[in-house]
């Protein structure tokens, strides 16, 4: 005898007709106003996938959403308006923007809480982050008890970049540096670099732990030596180089300039004499005059997920709320073979 059969939910329904949970909960709500366009092929493989499984609303969820105000929270670490041309957080802005509006949703920008010993504190006494539905966090750096606050309190909230466990599950979505930087220290491999320099802290933040996570595990897949230089020191980069790296790996691509300035000084070309990997994307506005081999972060695709999850916490709908998205790899022209007399650790 079988048990019960498992309710369908809004996440089959979206598995089965290849689009997002977000849009099954357009079409079921007949989202039709302001800025909502589904495309009439989508929302015909929608309507089809729910009378093919007898899907049913669940009417409880259905209430639980109503009861909110569909005001999203947005609280940041940091200051994210842009101060340049390549502003690092515009295009997280720009997706959570675009899914708010597709999710009939307003925007609450949370910049009333007073700095506390240098950094911004979610609960500080006058937050409004009560006014909205929850909110959605980023930043490089995130509070830890502001993070175990808000898992304990079960206020809604998804982080911007992957966040370790603060006493619970974090919901997240990042990107995924590890495997990023990885796929970059291989390449390195294959073309005979042994001796690899990784210049940042690699510490703090989760997304350094992650960079140097993925660079410490390929590079000993690969058996190539590897340093670690806390900054783009001049003194530690000709250290680095007289003891045979032949390739540099930044964390910061924001110092790609100084390290550039640097090879310069030096009579070095990149990558003809030294390889040179950028880590992500800038986060101060810089001028890169190279087209430097490294990854692009998913930027503006990680603020609409985060969205996505949020949505999903609301109505309790099943999703996975820890999620990590590809970076894309990008050749650039500043990696190439080691020079001979280079390439052994």
């Amino acid at each position: 005898m079988t048990g019960p059969r498992r309710r369908v939910t809004q996440r089959d329904i979206a598995r089965l007709s290849g689009v997002s949970q977000a849009t099954v909960s357009l079409v079921l709500n007949n989202r039709l106003d302001a800025g909502v366009r589904i495309a009439p092929d989508t929302r015909q493989r929608v309507l089809d996938a729910i009378r093919e499984t007898g899907y049913v609303a669940d009417p409880v969820a259905r209430r639980l959403a109503d009861q909110y105000n569909r005001i999203i929270g947005v609280f940041t670490y940091e200051a994210v308006f842009p101060s340049g041309t390549r502003d690092f957080y515009h295009p997280f802005l720009v997706g959570i923007e675009e899914q708010a509006e597709r999710l009939g949703c307003d925007l609450l920008l949370l910049t009333s809480a007073p700095v506390e010993d240098g950094r911004r504190r979610i609960f500080a006494e006058g937050s409004r982050i009560r006014l909205a539905d929850g909110c959605v966090l980023f930043g490089r750096e995130i509070d830890r008890d502001d993070l175990t606050r808000l898992v304990a309190e079960g206020i809604p909230f998804v982080s911007v970049g992957r966040r370790d466990d603060a006493g619970g599950p974090v919901p997240y979505v990042g990107a995924d540096y590890p495997a990023a930087t990885a796929a970059l220290v291989t390449r390195a491999a294959a073309l005979g670099h042994r001796s690899l320099a990784y210049i940042g802290l690699g510490a703090g933040p989760e997304s350094f732990q992650d960079r140097l996570r993925g660079f410490d595990t390929a590079a000993a897949a690969a058996g190539a030596a590897t340093r670690r230089l806390p900054e783009a020191d001049p003194a530690a980069l000709d250290a680095a180089v007289e003891g045979g790296v032949s390739a540099l790996f930044l964390e910061e691509p924001a110092d790609v300039p100084a390290v550039t300035a640097w090879a310069r000084e030096r009579g070095l070309d990149l990558p003809a004499d030294l390889s040179l990997v950028a880590l992500g994307d800038p986060t101060r506005p810089v001028s890169i005059d190279l087209d430097v081999t490294g990854f692009t972060i998913p930027r503006r695709e990680m603020g609409r997920q985060a969205l996505d999850v949020f949505g999903a916490l609301l109505e309790n709908a099943e999703t996975d709320t820890q999620r990590l998205l590809p970076c894309e790899l990008h050749d650039g022209a500043t990696l190439a073979p080691p020079p001979t007399g280079r390439n052994q650790p």
